[in-house]
Formats: structure tokens, C-alpha cells, sequence
């Protein structure tokens, strides 16, 4: 493909997302409760959010606050009083992610509401994220027969860029780094190593010596995010070809396809030793969610609904009612929905159209007919009678446009960020 088509795809790329994230970035909010339906016969994945953090990274967006020992634990309670409520409403989870802000900032407390969650659910796997700080060998081995997955957050084995970032500080060197993972990485079924790739100064050899160290470490899976920085929609679409002229960002990604080959590839930025199936905030088959704890998204009946931010309103309203919800975006109409869940199904590395076609009850190949023609004559799908599965450019560009949802999610966030009173 020439150098103008590649750039057409990856602009009408980030539009068609920046288009569907518009669906669900006007939030309304209420001065009463909000409440939604659900299937009581369905087993719905839970998130759960932690939102402490001892020290803050400059390129993380996501919610969290100053971690203070009494405030936490206090949090940790209001948690499982949630996880309760949703009980006795009849819900019931077969899945747990836990994100942060750091998880894993009080083992005690997470330890007991781990236990208290799959004492009240059916959850089978339990995935947890961690910042390089709390993979204490001695702590977690705890956590055995608790934690299926282990996602550490190392981002770069790179000295400089660790400096440069703030992190050769908080976490220590490549070196200390390495020793502390190598003692860790054999005490969960699956621990996975996230990196980031295309920061400003890093070369093609120090993001393969970065892959290659994380593979020596003996992770079972690498997962190889783009770093989030320039928002294409705040530019003139001249400003954003000349960016794309520049970007390694694609040469960057075959070059991490090329290095992982010899991984399964369970989703566009993530590789694991041995196939299985990838149950993340990412997950195609059973795509809707519930959010518990200050700051966690729900995603349900095509609507986005959000926990209280502020951590004395998220505790008022726990006491007070049956949820702790504060806004809720309108209902995605249903082609942004289509185009959406397209994504994410294109992402998890195929579509399944029968299926597909099934579970929205719709024709992919009409309702999404432009959008498959368009990236038919890029060269980013290819269709067969039963699938649509991405070429290693079209992996690329549902990074691209994951990365696009990843950016609009961050405008969300900074509006609910306001309703923080303390």
C-alpha cells in the first residue's frame, strides 16, 4: 500500500472511533439514583478499581488519589459492602479485573476482598494489575489459588527512558527491576510484563532489548502498549498527516510482531508462551461489564455508567441507596454500537460473522458495508465466507484505534475529575 492510502486509513481510522466516542462522551448526571436492567441468567465480567497510588506516573491518566493508609482501608470496606449490594440484586461474575491506580498498595485488604468476591460469585479467574513497588515474593505467594494473572506494570527495562519518566526512582534500575520480577514470575498460573513502546527517545534497539529482556525473564505473556501522547482530534487533519509521515509507531509494532513471533498473539498488543483465552477490559465474547468502586465505568445495555470520583460521595451514596453511580451516557445508537464492538472484536485478531451477526442481531456485511469496503482496499481485512480477520496492517490499525478510545475515555475522566470535593 502507498504512503497516501496508509495515511487516508489511519485518519478515517481514528475518525470513525473519535465519531463513536462522541456517542458516549457527553455524560448526564443526576440528583437521583440511576439504575439500569440486567439479565439475571447472565454471568457479567467484573472490574474493580483500587484508586491508590503511592507515587504518580506523568504519562497515567487514569483515576486515582494520594494513597493514605486510613482512607484506603476505609475504601477496601465500602468495596465489599458494594460487592454485596450487587449479591442481593441477583447479579453473579465468573471473571474479576483489578486496576488501579496500584491494586496490590494494601495486600491485607485485597487479599480479604478477593476472598469475600469469590465467596459471593462464581469467579473462576481473577485477573490483578501491580506497579514493579508490590511483588514482594514473600507477599504475594499469599495470593496463591487467589490470582490467575499477575499484570506488572514495568513499562521499559530502559535506564534512560526510566529516568526520564520518573520511574528510575520510584521503581529502581533495569537491573533491580530484573532481579525482582525474575524471584515473582513463577508464583501465578500467568504473569504478564506490560511494556510501552514509541516513547520520544527510544530506538529500535532498546524496545527489542526491552522485549528481549521481558522473554529471558520468563513471562508467560508481554503485552506492548503505544505510548498515549498526541490526540489527533485536536489538530487539523494537515497537522495530522505530517504527524503520521513522522510516526515510527507502525514500523515499531511490525518490528514487535517480527520479535514475538514465536508468542501466540491473543490480541492486537498481546502475546503469551501458550494460546488461551485472554479475559481483560478487552474481552469480545462477553463485552459488558460491571464497574465497582470510586471512579469504575459499567458498560451495559449499550450505555456507560460511572461510579462517584469523589470518595466521601462514593462512601454517602453506598450508605444511601443501591448503587453509586453519578452519571450515565446516553444509549450508543446502534451503528456507532456495530462499529465499536467491530473493533474490539477486530483487536481480539478475528470476527467470527456468524456469531457477530448473532449476538446483535444484524448483517455485518450491510450494516457495516462502507467501513469493510474501505478497509477491504487498504489492504487491513481479509473476508472469507465465515471470518474477517485483520492483516498485520489492520492489526496495527485497530491499535490505532483502540489507542483513539483510549484518548476519548481520557476526556471522560477529566470532566469527572471536577466532581472531586476533597
Amino acid at each position: 500500500m502507498n504512503k497516501s492510502m496508509q495515511l487516508l486509513s489511519f485518519y478515517t481510522s481514528s475518525k470513525l472511533i473519535q465519531n463513536s466516542m462522541n456517542e458516549c462522551m457527553t455524560l448526564e448526571y443526576a440528583n437521583k439514583e440511576i439504575t439500569y436492567e440486567f439479565d439475571r441468567n447472565k454471568k457479567y465480567f467484573l472490574y474493580m478499581h483500587i484508586p491508590f497510588c503511592e507515587e504518580f506516573c506523568s504519562f497515567c491518566t487514569f483515576h486515582k488519589f494520594k494513597y493514605k493508609k486510613d482512607d484506603c482501608s476505609a475504601y477496601f470496606k465500602n468495596l465489599r459492602i458494594e460487592l454485596l449490594k450487587l449479591k442481593e440484586k441477583g447479579f453473579n461474575f465468573d471473571t474479576l479485573y483489578i486496576g488501579g491506580g496500584t491494586p496490590l498498595i494494601d495486600e491485607v485488604e485485597l487479599l480479604n476482598t478477593i476472598e469475600y468476591a469469590k465467596m459471593l460469585f462464581d469467579i473462576k479467574e481473577v485477573s490483578c494489575e501491580t506497579t514493579p513497588n508490590h511483588i514482594n515474593v514473600d507477599i504475594l505467594k499469599n495470593f496463591n489459588g487467589l490470582i490467575n494473572r499477575l499484570s506488572i506494570g514495568v513499562q521499559t527495562f530502559d535506564n534512560e527512558i526510566l529516568k526520564k519518566t520518573s520511574r528510575f526512582e520510584k521503581y529502581g534500575s533495569s537491573s533491580q527491576l530484573q532481579n525482582k520480577i525474575s524471584k515473582v514470575v513463577d508464583v501465578f498460573p500467568t504473569t504478564s510484563l506490560d511494556l510501552i513502546f514509541n516513547f520520544p527517545t527510544q530506538t529500535e534497539e532498546m524496545l527489542l532489548n526491552d522485549l528481549k529482556i521481558a522473554k529471558n525473564l520468563g513471562a508467560k505473556q508481554i503485552i506492548t502498549y503505544p505510548l498515549m501522547k498526541s490526540k489527533l482530534r485536536n489538530i487539523d487533519i494537515f497537522s495530522q498527516f505530517k504527524l503520521l509521515k513522522n510516526s515510527r509507531e507502525y514500523q515499531l509494532y511490525l518490528l514487535i510482531k517480527n520479535e514475538m513471533s514465536t508468542f501466540y498473539q491473543n490480541n492486537a498488543w498481546a502475546f503469551s508462551k501458550n494460546r488461551f483465552n485472554l479475559k481483560d477490559e478487552y474481552i469480545a465474547e462477553n463485552n459488558e461489564y460491571i464497574g465497582v468502586g470510586s471512579g469504575a465505568f459499567t458498560h451495559i445495555n449499550r450505555q456507560l455508567f460511572v461510579n462517584a470520583y469523589d470518595l466521601n460521595e462514593y462512601a454517602n451514596l453506598l450508605k444511601n441507596q443501591s448503587n453509586t453511580i453519578i452519571a450515565h451516557s446516553k444509549k450508543f445508537r446502534l451503528k456507532k454500537y456495530l462499529q465499536y464492538q467491530f473493533l474490539v472484536h477486530l483487536f481480539n485478531g478475528k470476527v467470527d460473522i456468524e456469531k457477530f451477526n448473532n449476538k446483535f442481531n444484524v448483517s455485518i456485511e450491510k450494516s457495516l458495508n462502507l467501513e469493510l469496503s474501505l478497509l477491504k482496499f487498504i489492504d487491513a481485512i481479509n473476508i472469507t465466507k465465515s471470518e474477517i480477520i485483520p492483516t498485520p496492517f489492520g492489526q496495527y490499525l485497530s491499535v490505532v484505534m483502540m489507542k483513539e478510545f483510549y484518548m476519548g475515555m481520557d476526556e471522560i475522566r477529566a470532566q469527572l475529575k471536577k466532581t472531586i470535593k476533597s
